[in-house]
């Protein structure tokens, strides 16, 4: 009796398992998973892979260089790498987004050649962030510079940093943690973040994901929200220099026309960016 009714269970969940189709996560143009769906009628963007300089709306600071690889990839290296997605004319901003991409680092290899020495930074001030809810990042218009920062260094170490104003409004990190124990040097990972507002547009989610082991495989490696009290860490003579209406704890809850894959002192290879307007979770 107990045998019949134990076939009589697998049989059912079987069948079930057939005929009810398990809920399967949507992924992108690059068959990347994606966290959150885009939103109905969401802007999205996806790098041209053949020739990113063929993209009017994606631009890499100071014309630095970039080289294809063998597998693909496109190579880059300087202290200071921006590749910028802005929006064109008549485009909604970004606001609610998804940013993804994949990277290989070598930081060593940046530091002789940039520096023509074998002194190398840090390798947690090394890495990668992806930032969105500004404009231009210019002394000669400082209150355009406002921005998220979701960030993972060569050490493994995640961080969020907010910037109220370019540069005087840069806050200390939050959300800071250890998302992996291996370098991040010589392999190639997956960088997700993802920021959205929350509390009736009174607040902000930020959270950042990561892909360890390039196998899309995703894990939530961060995840902090700002409702008030995260203050630039200028003083208050440095942060009120620049006149820009905001206060020290300034919530950044606007969206921006541009939003920029970043790195600091590293040679990478980088492929499949994107950015997406995303339908945020119910809150």
């Amino acid at each position: 009796m107990i045998v019949g009714l134990a076939v009589v269970i697998l049989l059912y969940y079987a069948i079930n398992d057939i005929l009810i189709p398990k809920p399967q996560l949507a992924i992108n143009k690059f068959k990347i998973k994606e966290i959150y769906p885009t939103k109905q009628g969401g802007r999205e963007w996806h790098i041209n892979m053949d020739n990113p300089k063929e993209d009017p709306i994606f631009t890499i600071v100071s014309n630095i260089p970039i080289t294809r690889s063998g597998d693909g990839s496109w190579f880059i290296a300087n202290p200071s790498i921006r590749l910028s997605v802005v929006t064109p004319p008549g485009g909604e901003p970004w606001k609610n987004v998804e940013m993804t991409g994949y990277v290989k680092i070598d930081s060593t290899r940046t530091m002789r050649s940039f520096f023509g020495s074998n002194n190398e930074e840090s390798d947690s001030t090394s890495g990668i962030d992806w930032r969105a809810r500004g404009g231009r990042h210019n002394s000669d218009v400082p209150c355009e510079g406002t921005a998220l920062n979701g960030g993972i260094y060569v050490d493994g170490t995640v961080a969020w940093k907010k910037e109220i104003w370019h540069t005087g409004g840069y806050t200390d990190a939050r959300g800071t943690g250890k998302a992996t124990t291996n370098p991040i040097l010589e392999r190639w990972i997956g960088w997700k973040v993802v920021m959205y507002n929350i509390n009736n547009n009174k607040a902000v989610k930020m959270e950042s994901y990561l892909d360890d082991k390039n196998d899309n495989n995703w894990k939530k490696v961060s995840d902090v929200v700002d409702n008030g009290g995260w203050y630039a860490k200028s003083s208050d003579k440095v942060f009120y220099s620049v006149d820009c209406g905001r206060p020290k704890d300034y919530i950044i809850t606007n969206a921006g026309p541009i939003a920029t894959f970043r790195a600091d002192n590293v040679a990478m290879n980088f492929r499949d960016l994107s950015i997406r307007e995303i339908q945020p979770p119910q809150n």
